[in-house]
């Protein structure tokens, strides 16, 4: 192990990388990365869909009548947040057992666990079924570059299955929610703030929404592990100032849901709850993920993640969304896993940590599920 690029040291090049989404930048984090694939014999592709925002795909080995497993993470970034942090946030500084920085748990670390894998069995792997990787611009705006990649046709090919490297502490997750990002407007007629029946009052109308929205029916069943769908409002704006009518309001709805939902047909169903005086637009839609957890290949993840944590996996699903909303169909619907070293909870906070032990055990991880898929 001591021969190999250390699974730390490039999280820490990577969290150097400063790829805030927005706007992202990613460009110059893929290239690094692409440089080191192509070195160890990987065949590599940069994918752009706007201005330095560039996603990576390398791919190494392969055979006819086998597919490839592909390995998956994002190299953007959330913003800071408002509250100072006390560790600099692209110094990735270590203390205590912890390596500090944004995008250390979620989910630079993550990317670097499955590229040090690969780059460790490299020699191997060319000879074998193949590996395919997937390393995104965009995820944290939903998806754009995963979206990207599938609307390509040909950048990314079929898969036999799919890990996705989100921070799930190690822990083997069988599944996610779907997201539907909605804005809804009101509009009304303005007039000044002491003749308010002169005008229509759009916030007050948004506010009628918003009371009905509490209300609202999915009319699904829940999963039997993910549960029920959910609805949240998010964010409220109306008004440009205190002493006139507002003729205009936005209500931001974020709504979650599971397997067999159609978006679009939510969305007439909840345009239809709402009545006609409340437009929709759509800001982001991913599809929900889940794979049966009696799938052989899960079982043998389940075996391999429990030798190394000490227990026995139970089903656990994640609460957020990931680019397997648009690679798992893209790559032919294969079985696919939530995996990697990140701290859950660390997602998208301020003094973003990721553990260091986590980080080496996901390479170890990882290197065990390349193998267990070489073998047949």
């Amino acid at each position: 192990m001591s021969d190999r690029v250390s699974a730390i040291n490039l999280t820490r090049e990577l969290i150097r990388f400063d790829t805030v989404n927005p706007p992202g930048n990613e460009r110059g984090c893929a290239e690094y990365l692409g440089r080191l694939l192509e070195q160890a014999g990987f065949s590599v592709s940069y994918h752009e869909f706007a201005q330095r925002r560039a996603s990576l795909v390398a791919r190494i080995g392969g055979k006819p009548d086998r597919l490839p497993i592909c390995f998956t993470g994002h190299i953007d970034t959330v913003p800071l947040g408002a509250m100072p942090w006390s560790m600099d946030p692209f110094a990735a500084d270590s203390d205590n057992g912890r390596l500090y920085g944004r995008g250390s748990s979620d989910m630079k670390s993550g990317v670097a666990a499955f590229v040090v894998a690969v780059l460790a069995l490299a020699p191997k792997l060319a000879r074998g079924p193949g590996v395919l990787l997937v390393i995104t611009a965009g995820e944290e705006t939903g998806c754009e570059g995963a979206y990207h990649l599938a609307r390509q046709g040909d950048a990314l090919g079929r898969a036999g299955a799919i890990v996705v490297a989100e921070p799930t502490s190690n822990y083997p997750y069988v599944g996610h929610k779907g997201a539907l990002w909605l804005t809804a407007c009101t509009r009304g007629v303005t007039a000044h703030g002491s003749m308010p029946e002169r005008g229509v009052n759009a916030v007050y109308k948004a506010a009628h929404a918003i009371a009905k929205l509490e209300r609202f029916d999915f009319g699904v069943p829940p999963h039997e592990v993910l549960g029920r769908p959910t609805l949240n409002v998010g964010t409220v704006r109306g008004g440009l100032n205190i002493n006139s009518v507002p003729d205009q309001a936005e209500i931001g709805i974020d709504i979650r849901t599971i397997p067999g939902q159609d978006h679009e047909a939510l969305r007439t169903r909840l345009a239809d709850f709402l009545g006609a005086e409340v437009e929709f637009s759509t800001v982001a839609t991913v599809g929900s993920v889940w794979t049966d957890p009696a799938e052989t290949w899960v079982q043998q993840i389940f075996g391999i993640t429990s030798s190394i944590l000490g227990e026995s996996p139970q089903l656990r699903t994640a609460s957020y969304f990931s680019d397997a909303s648009a690679l798992t169909p893209a790559c032919g619907g294969p079985p696919t896993l939530i995996l990697g070293p990140g701290e859950p909870d660390m997602a998208h906070q301020t003094d973003e940590y990721c553990l260091l032990e986590r980080i080496e055990q996901a390479v170890e991880i990882n290197i065990r599920i390349v193998q267990q898929w070489c073998k047949h």
